[in-house]
């Protein structure tokens, strides 16, 4: 900028250029000065004041943009609901656009029960589900007409950390990266959640929950939360191995969403504080609570199964019939179930029920004293094989009880032992040889 000061003085001025090509003033008097060593005026500095301010005022809000632009992330809970797929609750991931105000729910629980081999995925433990993105109240009208509660827990996260998992579920949302092999216990919509949030904090979160425990179970978790429907209850109980009953971390535990809830209340972010700023409720539960755990007591079992297998030794004596009606349902039972676990063992992926000990309480063997119990129907003797198969099933549930003490693959069953294994003796005694 070229230019000179002017001094409002009764001095006479000229310009001329020094040999570095600035200009100089001469006063009348000869002297020349510099235009540094020149005042300026008081309209030159209200302006420069006003660029200066004008220029920090752009660079400040240059500098809350990201703040005004990174999302509001929350998760979402669902409480169980009464359908056998909705027993064990849900979440979601939700992104609030700070623009928009547009509130996106990630939702890992699709799947889609049409495709061609659906059935077969899902018998085989292949089951591919998909993550989806919706508008948050699309996602809640399901549950709005179910009567289940839905409550957000808002995350106190950076801006950096909550752009970065915004653009992560964004990115994992496409059609090319949504699907993922669900793992019922390792692998679900619960646990995407989990390690989405682990992964934006570093692996804070798993670092905090990792070491602490509630003594809870697969096993535990899966029959408390399908117990009122008793035949899932039934299904998990019998059909689960030893590998469902290793005690579980917090970690490991939240793949059921309310434990994941339960987990976020007590964690704290990369900074300290606590995660959870806010939890708002934002549809009430109008359904029964979910069920709370409890001891299984062994206790009632084996009444009842020491009362049958007293009853069966006593009754064999004089009404063999009447025994063998009753024991040829439980037989049919026992080798339908007994295959279900072998099937299970030996053609799924369903890793958590290889190895089950019940197979020793319910064995397929028992098909095999079907026809011996329609001869006994007819009034003939069984003969020899019936009671060689019958001897070995009760020797198979006594071991059951010697594979329950051993502490190498624990599985708690004892209650099926202490209700079968008195049956299992008391039918060998109300078929035995007679003399």
């Amino acid at each position: 900028m070229s230019g000179c000061w002017v001094r409002r003085d009764s001095l006479v001025k000229r310009e001329q250029r020094t040999g570095n090509g600035e200009r100089e003033v001469a006063t009348s008097s000869g002297a020349t000065r510099s235009p540094v060593a020149s005042r300026p005026t008081s309209r030159s500095i209200v302006s420069r004041f006003i660029a200066t301010r004008a220029v920090l005022g752009i660079l400040l809000a240059i500098l809350a943009l990201p703040a005004l632009a990174s999302p509001r992330i929350g998760v979402a809970t669902m409480q169980p609901g009464e359908i056998f797929f909705e027993r064990f609750g849900h979440n979601a991931i939700v992104v609030v656009d700070p623009e928009t105000n547009e509130a996106i729910s990630y939702n890992f629980g699709f799947f889609d029960p049409t495709e061609p081999d659906f059935v077969s995925r899902f018998v085989k433990g292949d089951m591919r589900y998909r993550l989806a993105a919706l508008p948050f109240e699309q996602d809640l009208m399901q549950y709005r007409e179910e009567g289940r509660g839905v409550s957000v827990q808002w995350l106190d996260l950076t801006d950096a950390q909550a752009t970065e998992i915004a653009a992560a579920l964004a990115e994992n949302a496409k059609p090319e990266n949504a699907f993922y092999k669900y793992e019922y216990f390792d692998d679900n919509c619960s646990t995407r959640v989990r390690d989405a949030l682990d992964r934006v904090l570093g692996g804070g979160l798993r670092r905090q929950i990792e070491g602490r425990s509630h003594g809870s179970t697969a096993r535990s978790e899966a029959v408390r939360l399908a117990s009122p429907a008793w035949w899932m209850w039934l299904g998990f109980d019998v059909g689960l191995g030893p590998s469902a009953d290793q005690p579980m971390p917090v970690w490991r535990e939240s793949y059921v969403p309310m434990r994941l809830a339960a987990a976020l209340r007590e964690a704290k972010n990369s900074d300290g504080r606590p995660l959870v700023l806010e939890e708002q409720e934002i549809l009430p539960h109008r359904l029964p609570p979910e069920p709370q755990d409890g001891p299984v007591r062994w206790w009632p079992w084996a009444l009842v199964g020491i009362a049958m297998g007293i009853a069966a030794a006593m009754l064999g004596r004089t009404r063999p019939r009447v025994v063998a009606a009753v024991a040829l349902p439980f037989w049919i039972l026992s080798g339908v179930l007994g295959a279900l676990m072998l099937f299970l063992w030996f053609g799924t992926q369903h890793t958590y029920a290889w190895a089950n000990a019940n197979l020793l309480l319910l064995s397929p063997l028992a098909w095999l004293l079907l026809p011996g119990a329609w001869r006994i129907l007819r009034g003939r003797d069984a003969g020899r094989f019936f009671r060689g198969v019958l001897a070995v099933i009760a020797l198979g549930a006594v071991m059951s009880l010697f594979v329950y003490w051993l502490p190498v693959t624990p599985q708690r069953n004892v209650h099926w032992i202490a209700l079968l294994l008195p049956i299992h003796l008391g039918l060998l005694q109300a078929f035995r040889a007679r003399r």
